[in-house]
């Protein structure tokens, strides 16, 4: 399969995920978001998880940031 054929196959889905806001390389931050929630749920601080998933990510601290709140964010069209 090319990856035109794998585009042209979800390109409807791709579409949707747009128009609600998802960014080509969200998908590699989803187990972030996942340790994200596990810590919040545990109880810790948000500064202190920021600062944790920073380094465990090695992304900065502030794209942490953003990453919560954009996948935070209810899914709708509006959310972009």
């Amino acid at each position: 399969m090319t990856l035109f054929e794998a585009l042209s196959l979800s390109k409807e889905v791709i579409n949707r995920l747009q128009e609600f806001g998802a960014k080509p390389d969200d998908c590699q931050y989803i187990d972030l978001y996942r340790d994200y929630q596990k810590m919040r749920q545990g109880g810790e601080k948000v500064t202190y998880i920021v600062t944790v998933l920073s380094e465990r990510y090695h992304v900065s601290e502030r794209k942490v940031y953003s990453l919560v709140k954009r996948f935070g964010t209810d899914c709708t069209v509006d959310a972009v």
